[in-house]
């Protein structure tokens, strides 16, 4: 896969004391709507399809699921440099938001 035909959102903090009904979801299609032309004018390429990661223990990812995205799965809690090939941290929820219709096939596409 090419990495950089997805992109994945790692933080996404609003402060505790920032008050707006509905900020998050706002932010989150606001940011849904214009990344893969930002990106396509900076590096030449689109992007098809966001994705985040939320630690259901602590969250939800309410917000991410007020702005359409849809639970795409569930990790297997070994981390991105696991060694072992057992569990060492919390499971998380793959939320995905897929920015083009055809997202799987122009994903396909690019691996060949």
């Amino acid at each position: 896969m090419n990495l950089h035909l997805i992109a994945c959102n790692t933080r996404f903090p609003i402060l505790p004391w920032v008050q707006a009904p509905h900020l998050a979801a706002y932010i989150l299609g606001r940011m849904a709507a214009r990344i893969s032309a930002d990106r396509e004018a900076l590096y030449a390429h689109p992007i098809y399809r966001l994705e985040t990661f939320v630690d259901s223990e602590p969250f939800r990812g309410t917000c991410y699921l007020a702005a359409n995205w849809k639970v795409s799965g569930e990790t297997t809690g070994r981390g991105k440099a696991d060694l072992t090939h057992r569990p060492n941290r919390s499971l998380k929820q793959v939320l995905a938001l897929p920015l083009h219709r055809r997202f799987r096939e122009l994903l396909g596409a690019e691996k060949r």
